[in-house]
């Protein structure tokens, strides 16, 4: 549903609260194109408040399976995340126990052609899937790395159930994020989202 459209973008409501897709305009032409990734002003007009701190940016190959991460407080981070090269498939999770997605997840297609951004407000896992040859992965953080704070989620985790549309024996993972707890280990700990 969308919530905002301007001259330079648009902002779009997805069915958890808080997570929202950004699709930035692109202005096009013999010279190749040009468009805003951020707009502090914008952002916080459609109320999105969060200050970001840090940039990261990751580089894999097809198959590779990023996730599904997040820091626990008072260290979680929110993320404004897209694509500059390649294609990758974007999921969250809502750890967020109060609300009605509880326990759900969201996926969505980023790529260097649609040129969309995925807003994960804090108490999100997120994780990602590279579905292109290689792929520039680029987000930013509203809270520093704090590897104390670190956890996860197993990406094949049964009672998820996410439907990642690739072949598991394809897939590279590291060994840290093939230890990960299940939802179910995680849910019986309180990290307070």
């Amino acid at each position: 549903m969308l919530i905002f459209a301007g001259k330079n973008m648009a902002f779009y409501k997805t069915p958890f609260e808080g997570l929202l897709v950004f699709e930035p305009r692109r202005f096009e032409d013999e010279r190749g194109y040009f468009y805003e990734s951020y707009n502090r002003r914008l952002f916080e007009e459609n109320g999105i408040h969060s200050e970001f701190v840090q940039d990261n940016q990751a580089f894999s190959s097809r198959g590779v399976l990023r996730g599904l991460h997040f820091q626990r407080p008072p260290y979680a981070q929110a993320k404004l995340v897209r694509v500059a090269q390649g294609e990758v498939l974007d999921v969250v999770v809502d750890l967020r126990r109060e609300q009605p997605t509880f326990g759900k997840w969201f996926a969505i297609c980023l790529s260097e052609e649609n040129h969309k951004q995925l807003y994960v407000p804090r108490g999100f896992a997120h994780g990602y899937l590279v579905l292109s040859p290689k792929a520039l992965f680029l987000y930013k953080c509203d809270n520093y790395y704090a590897p104390e704070y670190e956890a996860g989620i197993r990406y094949d985790d049964s009672q998820l159930n996410i439907q990642w549309e690739f072949p598991a024996d394809q897939m590279i993972i590291s060994e840290k994020d093939r230890n990960l707890p299940s939802f179910e280990e995680l849910n019986a700990r309180a990290y307070g989202f």
